[in-house]
């Protein structure tokens, strides 16, 4: 078996392409240390005080290079409570939801939603991803619309209603087909 100059040459780009990531690698981890991460905590912070919204804006850094910054609405009292017995009751704990910016293992960051959930009421729901970064495009513009995502899907989940009809529903068989014969 021979190999070209060209079979060669096909090989060496892709070893420089998987250079490259790597080195892309350290460069947006050390971004993220030296601006990223602090200015995340910043703006989220000025833009919460701004509009009065109760959270906490922390930093997360359980493993190096998978830290994260996490806007938390907390905990409160679902209203909700279990009984157990002799008139007493076991108050179910809802976690209002959390606006995520997740470090991930190739130094991107990632953009998500936690939902609300209730203990021990249902399942969570998974996390919405809303985009992926490379650290130096993620701009205050970008961090104000996931507020305003954040604050809209949370609001949504509040405000459940099965009576209302999916709004990503809208076009389809059987609405266009309802909508024809009214």
């Amino acid at each position: 078996m021979t190999f070209t100059e060209e079979d060669y040459f096909n090989f060496q780009r892709k070893v420089e392409r998987y250079k490259e990531v790597l080195r892309n690698t350290e460069t947006y981890r050390q971004y993220w240390r030296e601006y990223l991460k602090p200015a995340l905590v910043e703006h989220l912070k000025k833009a919460t005080a701004l509009v009065q919204l109760a959270c906490t804006v922390e930093e997360r850094a359980d493993i190096c290079n998978l830290e994260a910054v996490v806007l938390s609405l907390g905990h409160s009292h679902s209203g909700l409570g279990e009984p157990i017995g002799n008139g007493l009751s076991r108050d179910l704990i809802k976690h209002n939801g959390a606006l995520v910016y997740q470090q991930l293992f190739n130094g991107k960051i990632m953009v998500l939603i936690n939902y609300p959930y209730i203990e021990r009421y249902g399942q969570p729901q998974p996390p919405k991803t809303l985009a992926i970064y490379r650290p130096e495009e993620l701009k205050e513009p970008y961090i104000i619309r996931h507020l305003e995502t954040f604050i809209a899907e949370i609001t949504f989940w509040e405000d459940y209603d099965d009576d209302r009809p999916d709004e990503n529903q809208r076009i389809g068989f059987k609405l266009n087909f309802e909508q024809r014969q009214t």
